[in-house]
């Protein structure tokens, strides 16, 4: 197996402190947002065999195993990632397989430059997530019942969002809640601006469940998606529960740090917490309108110790083991390729020793036996 020498990306919204700490580092005084341990072209993590991405091109059935390259093509098809919000990141969404596909080939038709600010599809892959809380871990997921999303705007007791109550309040939901993010989104810039700031006056005052919306709004002032973020779930999960995020699902992560895995996609559109671009047309595309609960994710035991998150897709699949002090080794050893990170105590996982925010890279088949006393996430594939 390979030690991973992981890339970390300093995003403005990232925290300051949460990855040094982890790593039992100095901060730099820098935003620390993710740690990439993957194959992503972008961010591949480096071995003493070379990058990851070099590692599997040189012999992928021998990295990934013959049923992942059969099922995924010869790439490894997750991303994993310890993400730490300092502040909120956008509001978005991600595509499903076929939109992606779709979105991407149109794109280079128009021969839209794939680093365009204005592109929105940079592959053609869905980008399914999963996010475990390791510390209290606050986000937005899915959209509410429209009747509490009603309930929530008018307690603000500002005129210019009546429309939008009278709206919530119509049938059927999903036709509801297009309308009303279609005309947060679409609004005069400088109308929702001064709806925004009196909505935030009125978040401050009140508190409580809106004391999110008003920190949202001291990040990014007169943005109309501290609206639309109000027509979300608003999730604080506590370390060791996660949120599964499907297509067409808008979200937003706040503040936390967790460990993330993901398809290997690089696809998001934006609906507003951001000064970058929003496609009000294709977002509107792709966001499912429909009320749901955010689904807490708690790990399923297995008598072997394993912990696993269950989710409907096959890209990823992410389970944790919390080995106690003096207890026994486990044979990890699978026929699929494998990412182990540590993110508590010392892990020995074959040769190497693993502190927090240490990660290890395991051939498809390679004999992977771990021990020591701690936490440890393994992320791999069904194949």
């Amino acid at each position: 197996m390979d030690r991973l020498d992981n890339t970390i990306r300093p995003y403005a919204w990232g925290s300051t402190t949460a990855i040094p700490q982890l790593l039992g580092v100095e901060p730099t005084g820098e935003p620390q947002a993710e740690m990439w341990m993957g194959a992503h072209p972008g961010a591949p993590s480096r071995t003493d065999r070379g990058t990851l991405v070099d590692v599997i091109a040189a012999d992928p059935e021998r990295e990934l195993g013959a049923a992942a390259v059969a099922k995924f093509g010869p790439t490894l098809p997750f991303l994993l990632k310890i993400l730490a919000a300092g502040a909120p990141l956008s509001l978005q969404v991600h595509p499903n397989l076929e939109q992606a596909k779709e979105g991407y080939a149109d794109e280079e038709r128009r021969g839209i430059p794939v680093d365009a600010p204005h592109r929105n599809y940079k592959d053609a892959n869905h980008k399914p997530e999963l996010i475990c809380a390791l510390t209290e871990f606050d986000g937005l997921c899915g959209f509410r019942d429209p009747n509490e999303a009603a309930d929530l705007l008018d307690g603000l007791g500002v005129d210019s969002l009546k429309p939008y109550v009278d709206l919530l309040h119509a049938h059927p939901e999903d036709a509801a809640l297009r309308e009303v993010l279609t005309a947060v989104l679409t609004a005069d810039r400088e109308e929702m601006a001064r709806t925004v700031a009196e909505a935030t006056a009125a978040c401050s005052r009140l508190g409580g469940a809106y004391a999110p919306y008003a920190d949202l709004a001291h990040h990014y002032p007169g943005d109309p998606g501290v609206i639309a973020a109000m027509l979300l779930n608003h999730v604080r999960l506590q370390p060791g529960e996660a949120l599964y995020l499907g297509a067409g699902i808008p979200h937003a992560y706040l503040d936390g740090l967790g460990v993330e895995i993901m398809a290997n996609s690089d696809n998001v559109l934006r609906c507003g917490l951001t000064p970058k671009h929003v496609d009000v047309p294709e977002l509107l595309r792709i966001v499912r309108f429909e009320p749901s609960d955010p689904g807490v994710l708690r790990p399923e035991a297995s008598p072997d110790g394993e912990e696993v998150y269950e989710t409907p897709i096959d890209e990823f699949r992410l389970s944790r083991f919390v080995l106690p002090e003096g207890g026994a080794s486990h044979d990890l050893t699978r026929p699929t390729p494998q990412i182990l990170l540590c993110t508590a105590g010392s892990v020995r996982a074959g040769e190497h020793e693993l502190k927090p925010g240490q990660s290890v890279f395991v051939p498809a088949g390679e004999r992977a036996e771990v021990a020591g006393t701690g936490t440890l996430f393994r992320a791999t594939v069904v194949a």
